[in-house]
């Protein structure tokens, strides 16, 4: 077990005995973020105490990575002390650059989990404002002895099982595998496909070097009927998890919405990430910083839906492609985003990774860009067709495999080559005026490895939460 040094630090000006060999318990604030995409309000919803102790790095209390749209803190209500914080994303920020938001209000439900701490303290949730600075959003000041904080919770929905233990929760980062629409006659299955796609995952760096600073855990809570909820083609299934093909209107998007549900299940695991694993042969998933990452198990190109959502979830990596139809909205301004492994490239003396460009590479980088979006102009539009068609998923992996050798080939013979570092133009949605580090990594095709930059940013949080 763990030292608790976290605790000590939570009541600074009350004398208090700790038993330091036990962890303290996890705590979890819920609430609700509603709003348009002009406006926003939270509102508590309730305060839990989880049946299990806190699994994380007590060396590591308050984050310095500088990730996320948003940030929690954990403050002392009279010293304003931060005790413990974390960045993160949120369905409703993606959301609210749809243009849904521009017609209407929604609510989405929200949680925070951190160390219990023994007295009243400050909950604080800031959010990136237009220079990407945080500013505070929303405080509340909340008492972990109130009688109404929940203490008691429904049994575990399914057995936990072991994938692979380096070590105390408290010593490694826990990643957990939650299965959505297998029956309790697929729960073998289950096993298999998350010991198929975590083997998978650690043959990239720079997972494979920090694999036993990881514990790996799975979850499937039995579904009545096998499957995942997709409303495009009329396929609609009821599932514990309630992951669902067509987020924001987009076909490939895999979500799952129901954040109380997901928390009442994965309260009964140690995790500091979750992969959500859809049991469904059509390609499909998503990632957020934070929250969970998602992915189609059977389709054939689950291994790399897990790897490059992985990356969004866990190290907030963007999306380097930008051929991609997708929902969101964006203006005519470019600021320099906050994710890693993106740039606006506004002033190319302090680019962002430059420490990784050696001084004879051109800013910006000569890549084959136009032939590259010649060919995804057809590309795009043939997938279109065959989903639009309801074709067979057969059809979508030919088509894969199609363009992966054209990115191949292209990219073989390109003027500089893919272990390069510079600024290339395209990424983050943007054809124009976003540029990305290398000229292929797994977050622009599925061609590759992570890139350098891509590389760093993911060990930066894996020794956040391990040690």
């Amino acid at each position: 077990m763990k030292t608790n040094t976290l605790l000590a630090l939570l009541v600074l000006s009350v004398p208090l005995t700790v038993n330091a060999t036990e962890p303290p318990h996890t705590m979890r604030v819920d609430y609700f973020h509603s709003g348009n995409a002009l406006t926003e309000l939270y509102s508590l919803h309730q305060v839990v105490v989880e049946p299990l102790p806190w699994p994380g790095n007590p060396d590591r209390p308050v984050d310095t990575t500088n990730r996320g749209f948003f940030l929690f803190q954990i403050e002392h209500p009279v010293t304003n002390e931060v005790l413990y914080s974390r960045g993160f994303s949120s369905i409703f920020q993606e959301w609210q650059s749809t243009t849904e938001a521009r017609r209407f209000n929604r609510t989405f439900h929200e949680s925070v989990r951190f160390p219990r701490p023994e007295e009243e303290f400050r909950l604080r949730i800031l959010a990136r404002d237009d220079r990407n600075v945080f500013t505070t959003a929303w405080s509340v000041l909340i008492d972990p002895n109130d009688a109404h904080v929940v203490r008691v919770h429904p049994p575990a929905a399914a057995e936990l099982v072991t994938i692979e233990q380096n070590g105390p929760p408290s010593d490694k980062l826990d990643l957990l595998f939650l299965g959505d629409g297998y029956t309790s006659d697929q729960l073998d299955k289950f096993e298999r496909d998350v010991r198929r796609l975590s083997n998978h995952l650690f043959k990239y760096s720079p997972y494979k070097e920090h694999r036993r600073d990881f514990n790996v855990w799975a979850l499937a809570p039995p579904a009545a009927e096998s499957g995942v909820n997709r409303p495009s083609n009329g396929t609609y299934r009821h599932s514990p998890i309630g992951l669902t093909y067509d987020a924001f209107g987009s076909e490939r998007y895999l979500l799952a919405f129901d954040n109380l549900g997901f928390r009442t299940i994965t309260q009964h695991a140690p995790y500091e990430f979750v992969i959500i694993l859809g049991n469904s042969a059509v390609y499909g998933g998503g990632g957020i910083f934070g929250l969970y990452s998602t992915a189609a198990v059977d389709s054939s190109q689950a291994g790399y839906l897990v790897v490059h959502e992985l990356g969004h979830h866990l190290a907030a990596l963007a999306d380097e492609y930008y051929t991609s139809p997708t929902a969101y909205q964006y203006g005519t301004e470019r600021p320099e985003p906050w994710e890693p492994n993106v740039t606006s490239l506004l002033d190319p003396a302090h680019l962002k990774w430059r420490q990784l460009v050696t001084e004879d590479t051109p800013l910006p980088t000569p890549w084959p860009k136009e032939e590259f979006e010649e060919f995804q102009r057809e590309y795009q539009a043939r997938r279109q067709q065959l989903r639009e068609e309801n074709r067979p998923e057969s059809e979508m992996t030919q088509l894969f495999e199609e363009e992966k050798a054209f990115v191949a080939g292209l990219f073989a013979n390109a003027p500089q080559t893919n272990t390069a570092v510079g600024a290339f133009e395209g990424g983050y949605y943007q054809a124009t005026g976003y540029f990305r580090p290398q000229m292929n990594c797994i977050m622009f095709t599925r061609n590759s490895d992570f890139c350098a930059v891509c590389r760093e940013a993911i060990t930066e949080i894996i020794e956040l939460y391990s040690r």
